[in-house]
């Protein structure tokens, strides 16, 4: 009876675990996240400061504001932003315009966008061999009196395999996510076709630490 007792013990541990939200980077309240980017040859193009703020929590949904400020790499400001990030459960969900990759993200950071808040799933407690759930966003875009309007669709996402990842920030515990992207750009009418692939480790309960892609890659540089 002591032995069945422990391990429901363990269990109703281990669970609670995978359901709390809390230690997820994007949702410790007033925390500064430093990533850099980097292009395909491994040089620095700019930085993306994270600052979390307003964190909630109702209903057993953790929702978050992320306001982030991207500067090229001679520290220069070139874009700033807001979106929202939630977990339930245990599952983290982001913002899907953090899926961008680097020249996407730099080539309309200065841009005026509305869109709804679409976004990816981290589920609790992930295994090797998952196929992940897809994701997919629409946003308009006044880019300097260029209209443009964007839709992405995040799919094949598949969790490769568990490795030990390292940046300047800590050493974390990740899962290997690969993924697919099938991207429009829509200017005037007429429509540009853009496919990624990419990877990004995620390490379970913290978030998405470092990202790799044939444009370039990012790392969490800092956590203050």
């Amino acid at each position: 009876m002591k032995i069945l007792f422990k391990l429901v013990f363990l269990l109703a541990v281990s669970i609670v675990r995978a359901q709390d939200c809390s230690n997820y980077y994007y949702l410790q309240n007033n925390k500064t996240v430093e990533t850099s980017l980097f292009d395909k040859k491994g040089d620095i193009t700019g930085k993306v400061l994270y600052s979390i703020a307003d964190v909630k929590n109702s209903n057993g949904i953790t929702t978050a504001t992320l306001q982030s400020h991207m500067f090229d790499k001679k520290g220069k400001t070139i874009g700033k932003a807001n979106s929202i990030v939630k977990c339930n459960g245990g599952v983290m969900m982001i913002n899907m315009k953090l899926m961008m990759s680097t020249p996407q993200a730099e080539q309309f950071s200065q841009a005026s966008a509305k869109t709804d808040d679409f976004f990816i799933e981290y589920p609790a407690n992930m295994k090797k061999g998952d196929q992940l759930r897809e994701g997919t966003l629409n946003m308009d875009v006044d880019n300097n009196g260029l209209q443009q309007s964007i839709s992405m669709t995040v799919f094949d996402r598949k969790v490769e395999d568990k490795e030990k990842v390292t940046t300047p920030a800590g050493t974390w515990d990740c899962y290997k996510i690969s993924y697919k992207i099938k991207m429009s750009i829509r200017v005037m009418g007429v429509g540009v076709p853009i496919n990624m692939e990419g990877t990004e480790w995620y390490a379970p309960g913290f978030g998405v630490v470092k990202t790799s892609s044939k444009h370039g890659s990012t790392e969490i540089t800092s956590i203050k």
